[in-house]
């Protein structure tokens, strides 16, 4: 029976890794007591049993979820990276020079004690340090060094094995420290969490997906029912009279329904009001409240308010409404009964009152009936309406771009310097994020396939990768002995501990940011995705972005001075 479900898995290696994921997820989800593994740190455990199935995974599938994985990451915080760079990018760039360094010093330290050879010791140091593409640059570095030719093979043989050996605790040890560890250490995960959701809203919350069950409690913009029954009515007034004297005494509203003896309808400008009818007033909050003076005692007629109303995101590119107040605009035929609900200006809410001035850029959310709110929206610009789909073409032609940039080298010397296809998706998230937030009129990609993205992407991943590894990690440690595994487990976890330290006490990151800079100069994406999870938020990919891009780039020059002190 077990044979035949080998052989099944082993016939399907996609079946392997939906069982992976899923199973990775379910034990991710169980708690004992406030410790939990988290779903990256368990579908790597599961990937690494599983694949002593010996499961054959062939093709792109690692590469493809992983920079999906990256974009999603990239896109969310876009706008928030570029903000946060010009604050602190070259801390960032600083901080992960000296990581970097300690990385090295570590590695090649315990390499020395040990008395590893050029070749274990370059397996080592990136497995350890899960520095990928130090593997091929230095077993280039070796190959030119003129070893006798047996010599030679036997120093390039010992790499991958070293690598296998030391990868998959660099990279779960890592995971735990950074997601489990590491807010500990930072002030506790309550206080860590506190501090990022404070930091969120300095942000302007950008790039943050909400949670679906939570809305705010403030409705800027407010429908009412009122029952009219002051004086003023005593004499029937017209729908316009009304709004006249209201707009007069500053509230800038509109009535949007009126019921007289039980008929309902949308009333024109000369509809008479009388005493006793029931009418819909809409506008700001602010206004709202004070109309029960005028008009008369606000009631729950909720058949009167059972009619549809658009809620749609406005982008200001019309040339006769930029450059106008909200006190202008209020005389205008195409705003009545259309209220704006908020306004965004670059990446923070405007306050609106009657003096506040529109620009071009700025994104208005208007509410009203279908029709009035069309007709303004045609006055204002362009309409960005809410939606579910994706835009799969502005996503697919995002990631290739950015790929095809990161496949690009510069060869500094003999070393090629490079962003790499990953890479590349990483830094074209953060691009079309950023654009996406200044012209919104493209690259729609909703929260919730943003979260799919995410975590599917970073998941499938490192199923793949738990799964590649564990036959070449088991036969490895038979070659090479235990010690080695020790000497890498090490050489992870005495730089990440100096990061956290370095990160919190010189540099004097917020926590998520200091979480987020480990992960980057670890260059170890796995952490990125268990410390996001841990948190409950993007931020740390702030942190990550730059010191990724930095550390990917040193720890191979690292690497290769390594080669030649050794």
């Amino acid at each position: 029976m077990f044979d035949t479900f080998v052989a099944i898995l082993r016939e399907y290696p996609t079946l392997a890794l939906f069982l992976t994921v899923g199973l990775g997820f379910l034990i991710g989800k169980l708690r004992i007591g406030n410790f939990s593994l988290g779903s990256v740190t368990s579908v790597l455990l599961v990937g690494v049993i599983i694949g002593q199935l010996r499961i054959p995974m062939t093709g792109p599938v690692k590469m493809v979820f992983f920079m999906i994985f990256l974009f999603s990451i990239g896109y969310s915080v876009g706008p928030d990276f570029f903000r946060s760079l010009k604050r602190g990018g070259l801390r960032q760039v600083l901080f992960a020079v000296i990581m970097s360094a300690a990385c090295f010093a570590t590695s090649f330290l315990i390499a020395r004690i040990m008395g590893y050879s050029k070749g274990e010791t370059i397996g080592m140091f990136s497995g350890s340090q899960t520095c990928s593409a130090l593997l091929g640059v230095g077993t280039e570095a070796i190959g030119k060094m003129g070893l006798p030719p047996d010599r030679l093979a036997e120093q390039l043989n010992i790499i991958p094995v070293c690598y296998a050996v030391t990868y998959i605790f660099g990279t779960l040890g890592t995971v735990i420290i950074l997601s489990n560890l590491g807010p500990k250490l930072l002030g506790g995960i309550k206080k860590v969490k506190a501090q990022t959701a404070e930091l969120e809203l300095r942000l302007s919350n950008a790039g943050k997906v909400k949670d679906p069950a939570t809305v705010s409690a403030l409705t800027n913009a407010s429908y009412r029912t009122y029952r009219v029954e002051t004086d003023l009515f005593r004499t029937p007034r017209t729908v316009c009279e009304i709004e006249h004297l209201l707009h007069s005494k500053g509230l800038t509203v509109y009535i949007d329904a009126l019921s007289h003896n039980g008929q309902v309808r949308v009333p024109d400008h000369d509809d008479l009001i009388r005493l006793g009818d029931e009418i819909v007033i809409c506008g700001r909050l602010e206004y709202i409240v004070e109309v029960s003076r005028y008009i008369g005692e606000e009631i729950a007629a909720t058949s009167l308010l059972s009619y549809p109303l658009d809620r749609i995101g406005v982008i200001v590119k019309r040339k006769s409404f930029a450059g106008r107040t909200l006190g202008e605009l209020r005389h205008s035929a195409f705003m009545h009964r259309v209220v704006i609900r908020d306004a965004v200006r670059g990446d923070s809410y405007m306050v609106l009152d009657n003096s506040t001035r529109f620009q071009k850029g700025d994104r208005l959310t208007i509410v009203g009936r279908s029709i009035q709110v069309k007709k303004a929206a045609r006055q204002i610009g362009h309409i960005d309406r809410p939606s579910y789909s994706t835009d799969i073409m502005f996503v697919g032609l995002a990631i290739f771009i950015g790929g095809l940039f990161g496949a690009m080298s510069i060869w500094i010397g003999s070393i090629p310097v490079s962003f790499g296809t990953s890479g590349g998706a990483l830094v074209a998230g953060l691009v079309f994020g950023w654009l996406r937030s200044k012209r919104p009129t493209f690259g729609n990609i909703p929260p919730g396939a943003l979260w799919f993205m995410n975590h599917l992407g970073l998941n499938v991943f490192i199923a793949v990768v738990g799964i590649e590894a564990a036959p070449s990690f088991v036969a490895g440690l038979r070659s090479v002995g235990p010690m080695l595994f020790l000497a890498g487990a090490i050489a992870t976890i005495l730089p990440v501990f100096f990061g956290l330290w370095l990160g919190h006490r010189i540099f004097r990151f917020p926590p998520a940011i200091t979480l987020g800079c480990c992960a980057g100069t670890r260059t170890s994406t796995a952490s990125l995705g268990a410390v996001q999870d841990a948190l409950g938020s993007t931020l740390p990919a702030i942190g990550y972005t730059v010191t990724y891009a930095v550390s990917n780039i040193l720890l191979v020059i690292w690497g290769l001075l390594t080669v030649l002190l050794i």
